[in-house]
């Protein structure tokens, strides 16, 4: 049986994507150097969109992207676009939406956990900077502990233990 991955685009979900897809317009009193269908053509929608969910699926940097979805910075650039237009605003919407209509969401009452207050005991376990851990004298003391000092006095090179 053929494994099906998580960020595959099936035929599906497509057709509720595609039509959320933000089309480029030409503005129309601008001057283009090139004419209209010249340079380089678009990637299809379709492969932008797998190549965008694959790299939020898969929490991968935009470069390393594999090349069989075209190029990195090109996609990143739909996604830019698409992000500025709107998109996945209107896509999370309408996911919302469906969700809604098989299942229901209960909107009068929604609740957040919104707690953002320090943990008290926390100062004993975690450095303020861990880039300052190597450095001397400039650490803030542990708070609520007292300094640490040998146990016994320290000895000088020639003398004995």
């Amino acid at each position: 049986m053929k494994q099906i991955k998580s960020w595959t685009v099936s035929d599906a979900l497509w057709a509720k994507v595609e039509p959320l897809i933000p089309r480029k317009q030409r503005v129309a009193d601008r001057t283009y150097q090139r004419k209209p269908g010249a340079g380089r053509k678009p990637m299809p929608a379709r492969q932008v969109f797998a190549a965008i969910v694959y790299v939020l699926r898969t929490g991968m940097q935009w470069k390393a992207l594999p090349r069989v979805f075209g190029s990195a910075s090109a996609v990143h650039q739909y996604f830019q676009d698409w992000q500025q237009a709107g998109f996945f605003l209107k896509l999370w919407q309408a996911g919302l939406a469906e969700y809604d209509g098989l299942q229901g969401i209960a909107w009068e009452w929604q609740s957040i956990d919104g707690a953002m207050g320090k943990a008290p005991l926390a100062t004993e376990c975690v450095v303020a900077n861990p880039t300052d851990q190597g450095k001397k004298g400039t650490q803030a003391k542990p708070a609520g502990r007292r300094l640490w000092r040998p146990a016994v006095a320290r000895r000088q090179r020639g003398q004995r233990a």
